[in-house]
């Protein structure tokens, strides 16, 4: 039998697999249509201080490989979040799970000192928080803070100051190197690292010759980020120590102990739940089969198992 179970940065997981924020609701959405049990935590969509619309419509259009999203971090705040939305997560998945996947709950502000006052108001109620430092499809908040290193130690230093919880910082995939702000992490206390967040993109309607998206950019997501997704990880995971969830491109088991062999402690699935709910046992079952067949005991033994 193997041990399924992996630790990313203090947050304990019973599989190494979870969702990707945004992509996933606040948990609860896909009752019924996932297997919870192959969940070892499920990352809410972006929650700031208060109620956000996100971007107009359209928001999203499909590529080869992959989407291009600008839905722009619409949400209610984190007041609704705790009073209604988190505990109606553990009730409603509680009634399919025994213990419901731990919640990592992605937070984001348009200053400094609003991401920290949102970790503050989670306090102990959620099991992580996930700073966005990178969200690339929003006109203010979260895509300014990730790009330069003395700011995002400002933010790390902040949220870090505000919380108890396992803190995961969420990095943009769009700088020269990742090493730099890796290291920024490290020194700030971050517990683990977030990698990565969608890449700037644009579609043109070519036919009415104006942006697909009303946000004219948007983030692209998908398949065909996968091969960036892995070079990152594997540049963050030889620079620090700190644990990493992985995240992009996942769509089978395949994908997933890439990321693992990399660097990574855990892997995220996003996008491929739009299209198949399905996949993330099947990717759990592929990497316990994986195991099996090359004899490791355990799936955190497959962190950074790779051979150059």
């Amino acid at each position: 039998m193997v041990d399924t179970k992996v630790d990313l940065g203090g947050l304990e997981m019973a599989t190494p697999l979870a969702t990707a924020s945004g992509t996933f609701g606040y948990g609860f959405e896909y009752a019924g249509a996932v297997d919870y049990t192959k969940l070892g935590a499920v990352t809410a969509k972006g929650v700031r201080l208060d109620q956000w619309p996100g971007n107009p419509m359209p928001r999203h259009a499909e590529v080869p490989g992959g989407l291009v999203n600008a839905i722009g971090l619409q949400g209610t705040g984190v007041e609704h979040f705790l009073k209604y939305t988190l505990p109606w997560y553990r009730r409603s998945v509680g009634e399919i799970v025994k213990v419901p996947p731990k919640m990592i709950v992605n937070i984001w502000g348009g200053s400094i000192d609003e991401y920290a006052a949102v970790a503050a108001k989670i306090g102990k109620q959620a099991d992580a928080i996930e700073v966005n430092v990178s969200c690339p499809n929003v006109k203010s908040g979260g895509h300014t803070f990730g790009q330069d290193p003395a700011v995002l130690r400002e933010v790390v230093k902040a949220v870090r100051a505000a919380t108890e919880l396992p803190l995961i910082v969420k990095l943009a995939p769009n700088v020269p190197s990742i090493v730099p702000f890796a290291e920024v992490c490290a020194e700030e206390g971050a517990n683990a690292l977030s990698l990565i967040n969608t890449i700037p993109a644009m579609v043109i309607d070519i036919e009415k010759r104006r942006p697909a998206i009303a946000n004219v950019t948007g983030g692209l997501s998908g398949r065909a980020v996968h091969p960036a997704a892995v070079k990152i990880v594997y540049d963050a995971y030889r620079a620090v120590k700190l644990p990493i969830l992985a995240m992009g491109g996942v769509y089978e088991a395949k994908d997933a102990i890439e990321f693992m062999l990399a660097g990574a402690t855990a892997v995220a699935i996003g996008t491929a739940n739009f299209s198949d709910p399905a996949t993330i046992a099947c990717v759990h079952d592929g990497i316990v089969e994986y195991c099996e067949r090359q004899g490791f005991a355990k799936v955190s033994d497959l962190t950074g198992a790779l051979e150059t």
